[in-house]
């Protein structure tokens, strides 16, 4: 029978294959101005080993549009973060994501987290200063915040962690760079580094999604042999 999931923020799910013995938990958060259902659409290509959710973001920007923070543009390029909402939405992504694979019976290393644009941002955030709670993250066209680089998590509590970066060639909203920027910190630390930069711009596109499901394959199939 299928469990019923008491969590935190609203959310979409795909439980595992029937015959799974072992399941993965994969927790998919969208960009901003965007929701739940967004990317919940790649839920029934992902390995049969994980059970998927997709979380919709607390802030309300307008109807159907949410964000996990807001943010200003600068007349100079930058952003500026509303570092409240962004403390406030890592803390309950790190609660929901402890909550669920604990209501589902699936331990710490083999939750991955991931997202686009925004969502990938807070999957990395979650990764760099909650290791314990994940064993790998998914970060498609994020970025690393400067706000979260004093609170990266020691480097020995990342031993067996993963880590995906990929981006568009052509960003034109976040650009490569800052993926590169992300590969900088993590070659600093023992974690598996996996990913590449694909032709296009902010979107996921076929090659990217197929390089990235290939990887969430191989974390299970290393797992399996461990």
């Amino acid at each position: 029978m299928a469990q019923q999931l008491h969590l935190p923020l609203k959310f979409l799910e795909q439980p595992a294959g029937a015959n799974v013995r072992e399941p993965w938990l994969l927790v998919l958060m969208h960009g901003v101005g965007s929701n739940e259902q967004d990317l919940f659409g790649l839920a029934r290509l992902m390995p049969p080993q994980f059970h998927v959710l997709s979380l919709r973001a607390p802030y309300v920007l307008s109807p159907d549009a949410y964000a996990w923070f807001e943010f200003q543009q600068l007349p100079g390029g930058e952003r500026r973060i509303d570092e409240e909402q962004e403390r406030e939405s890592r803390f309950l992504v790190g609660e929901m994501v402890a909550s669920a694979a604990q209501q589902l019976g699936v331990p710490a290393e083999r939750v991955v987290v991931g997202g686009f644009s925004q969502g990938g941002i807070m999957a990395l955030s979650l990764l760099l200063t909650q290791p314990g709670k994940v064993g790998a993250a998914m970060v498609w066209h994020g970025r690393l915040l400067q706000q979260v680089v004093p609170h990266v998590a020691p480097p020995e509590a990342f031993e067996g962690r993963a880590l995906w970066v990929s981006h568009g060639s052509a960003d034109s909203v976040i650009p490569a760079s800052a993926a590169e920027a992300t590969r900088a910190l993590a070659r600093g630390l023992p974690l598996a580094l996996s990913g590449a930069d694909f032709p296009g711009g902010h979107e996921i596109r076929p090659a990217e999604l197929q390089g990235t499901l290939v990887w969430l394959q191989s974390l299970t199939a290393s797992h399996n042999v461990q």
